[in-house]
């Protein structure tokens, strides 16, 4: 028997054990059988982190952004050498094909410390002449600690999306993983310290929401909270930290659709793309297009070619490089999952293909595997329009006009991302000015520009990610206005 994984807090500049000296079951997606165990930390914990990223503000703000910016370096050439490694672990956490996560998950992690490593060197403030009589200037300050929340279905990738605009600003920062999958966050811990990351800069707490993430998220010496993660936990954090007049940006949930004009391109790589938007990562991202809209006159067409694409997919062992989709990240999630299958058939959606669990045979026959999933049939008020299933689930509908997929597309709580497929370029930009979406994507899906905004509206989220938008948020502007007279 292998013996199991034993996961660490950072605080400090090292790795400790929680001080409530408890854990969590760690889960392997694929066989269903836990194979860490993940700090189960607590109020001591965050405030320990806390007082130790408040020791070290002072000097690592005063740091030159170019000496802050080769330390980001340092820790993305390490993690860049040890990509296999990585990858390997975030499938095993995640239930992700292994191809998925050693093209993806950690070379945009790599990216997003490259990028704020060389953003922050270049990060300017704005001056405002007022003829001869005055000129103002802007100053623009690391909060101080800054607490980041990420999320299970993309651990490191998203977690460097936060940490490290916030370390490149000059804030040191209190990190909290999700404690599903916690492991490549106490990988790159190490990193940090092989790097020569000085103490405190970075801590990472592992636990609950409830737990860890409550106590970090109403900590006194908190100055802001990133969170990416459900619309209900983000409802929750903002309810929270609304008295406390903390700054905060909330990355969360989405409802996304796909608009396919009758004169888009009908070519194999463009039905491979909405095919991939839909199920890349066993639909496991906000950004998937869970929605899918097509006109009238190509829609059976469409939905032919569709769904003989996605019954090729292969739901399989994410160790195998023939698998395309790999384990839901948990038993819950599973349930949650085959849950809105089963109300999809209830509110009278007709099946296409999928709509059942997949059992597998050797080391992956208790893992938590679910058929990509095609419905149509269903209004778009139905609960399976309406609520963010977060899976291999994707609904089909037709409509008759531009105006009514902009309807049917803007008739949810989110707005997040839409994609628009459209060969002419006027539709293009007439149906993204009118879309309630933070992304549009025209004729491709998840392009990512880092210096880009990326956010949603309505309950999707508050505030912008990515480029100068990250470094604005993780600093405090102050006006200075000097009289020339």
């Amino acid at each position: 028997m292998v013996a199991k994984l034993i996961l660490a807090n950072y605080i400090d500049g090292r790795l400790c054990a929680p001080r409530t000296a408890r854990y969590l079951d760690v889960f392997e997606p694929a066989t269903g059988q836990p194979y860490a165990d993940c700090p189960d930390s607590g109020k001591d914990d965050v405030n320990a982190a806390a007082e130790a990223a408040q020791r070290s503000f002072a000097a690592w703000s005063a740091t030159p952004s170019s000496q802050r910016a080769l330390l980001l370096n340092r820790i993305a050439d390490r993690l860049e050498a040890r990509l296999d490694e990585f990858a390997a672990a975030e499938s095993r956490d995640s239930g992700k094909p292994v191809a998925l996560a050693r093209s993806v998950d950690i070379p945009r992690a790599v990216s997003n410390l490259r990028f704020f490593a060389a953003a922050a060197t270049q990060f300017a403030s704005e001056a405002h002449a007022m003829g001869e009589e005055a000129i103002n200037y802007t100053l623009r300050a690391p909060l101080g600690v800054v607490g980041c929340i990420s999320p299970w279905n993309l651990p490191l990738y998203l977690f460097t999306w936060k940490i490290a605009p916030a370390l490149a600003a000059g804030n040191t920062v209190v990190g909290k993983p999700s404690e599903i999958t916690p492991a490549t966050a106490t990988m790159f811990a190490q990193l940090c310290i092989e790097a020569g990351l000085p103490p405190g800069v970075l801590n990472i707490v592992h636990g609950t929401g409830p737990g860890a993430g409550q106590a970090l998220i109403e900590h006194g010496s908190i100055k802001a909270i990133s969170f990416t993660g459900s619309t209900r936990t983000g409802a929750a954090i903002a309810a929270a930290v609304a008295p406390q007049f903390k700054k905060l940006s909330l990355e969360m949930g989405g409802k996304n659709p796909t608009i396919v004009f009758a004169d888009w391109e009908a070519s194999a790589a463009n039905l491979d793309t909405v095919v991939r938007s839909a199920f890349s990562n066993q639909g496991q991202i906000c950004l998937c297009g869970s929605r899918i809209l097509v006109e009238r006159p190509i829609y059976d067409t469409f939905k032919s070619a569709f769904v003989d694409r996605v019954r090729a997919l292969c739901v399989g062992d994410p160790q195998d490089a023939a698998s395309h989709l790999g384990a839901l990240v948990s038993q819950a999630h599973f349930d949650k999952v085959v849950g809105h299958i089963a109300i999809a058939r209830e509110e009278g959606g007709k099946l296409l293909c999928g709509g059942n669990p997949v059992k597998l045979s050797g080391r992956c026959a208790d893992g938590w595997f679910v058929a990509p999933t095609v419905i149509e049939g269903l209004g778009p008020h139905a609960r399976t329009n309406q609520e963010e299933i977060f899976g291999p689930v994707v609904t089909l509908a037709p409509f008759d006009s531009e105006n009514e997929a902009l309807t049917l597309a803007n008739a949810t709580p989110y707005g997040l991302a839409a994609s628009v497929w459209t060969t002419n370029l006027a539709r293009a930009h007439r149906v993204a000015s009118r879309l309630e979406s933070g992304i549009v994507w025209i004729n491709c899906w998840m392009r990512r520009d880092l210096r880009t905004p990326f956010g949603g509206v309505k309950q999707s989220g508050v505030g912008r990610e990515g480029g100068v938008e990250a470094l604005r948020f993780f600093t405090e502007p102050k006006n200075v206005c000097i009289e020339l007279g």
